[in-house]
Formats: structure tokens, C-alpha cells, sequence
């Protein structure tokens, strides 16, 4: 069973950077194909970024590609998000997801698609 721990939300004024990092154990973490999701209030839950095993492929959101990037330390079992000129939309509750990957170039945008996910992380940008 994997377990995912996000950390590094907080409270930040729109135009900086944070970093939100997401620790996994229970599993071979370089088998794992990771995505970052979030929920915003009164809003279904969106794709954000997501990342193959080997990390060599990644894959963003429109609304974030250019700002974001994903990464990850399969040497560290941690993956990372780091934003940029954060806006207030982009507030919401970051969540970490894994799955299983068979190919080491696979990645994956659905969130239908993961088996296993992290209680998720409050960011919150103040315009």
C-alpha cells in the first residue's frame, strides 16, 4: 500500500512561488507515475501536472503550463511541484496521486487513473 504526504501549502500573495512536495512509502516509488491535482471551492477536482517514472515526461494543464513544473527524486521517493506567479485562481487544495506504471515513459491527465492519493495541501493566493 502506498502512502503520499503533501506538504508546503500555505498562504502566499499572488506573483511569488511555493513549492509543494509529496513524500511517498509503502512501494517501489520509481514505478510510480505521479500527477498533482487540486480542488478549488465549489469546483471538481482538475488536473494540475503529471510525471512518467523516470521523470523524463511531463505533461501540464493549460492553465499552468509556463508557471508550474513538475519533477520528482526517485532517490528521495518525493515529488515535487513548484509554482510560479501564483495567481488567486490557482488557490485551491493541491492533491498528490500515484499509480502503477508498466512503461517508464507513461504518464497520465485523469484522475480515474490513480490508485493512490495524498489528504491533500492548502494553497491559497491573496491578491
Amino acid at each position: 500500500q502506498v502512502q503520499l504526504v503533501e506538504s508546503g501549502g500555505g498562504l502566499v500573495q499572488a506573483g511569488v512561488s511555493l513549492r509543494v512536495s509529496c513524500a511517498a512509502s509503502g512501494g517501489s516509488f520509481s514505478r510510480l507515475a505521479m500527477g498533482w491535482f487540486r480542488q478549488a471551492p465549489g469546483k471538481e477536482r482538475e488536473f494540475v501536472a503529471a510525471i512518467s517514472r523516470s521523470g523524463v515526461y511531463t505533461y501540464y494543464a493549460e492553465s499552468v503550463k509556463g508557471r508550474f513544473s513538475i519533477s520528482r527524486d526517485n532517490a528521495d521517493n518525493t515529488v515535487y511541484l513548484r509554482m510560479n506567479t501564483l495567481k488567486s485562481e490557482d488557490t485551491a487544495i493541491y492533491y498528490c496521486a500515484a499509480v502503477w506504471a508498466d512503461l517508464s515513459g507513461r504518464y497520465y491527465t485523469t484522475a480515474d487513473v490513480y490508485r493512490y492519493w495524498g489528504q491533500g495541501t492548502q494553497v491559497t493566493v491573496s491578491s
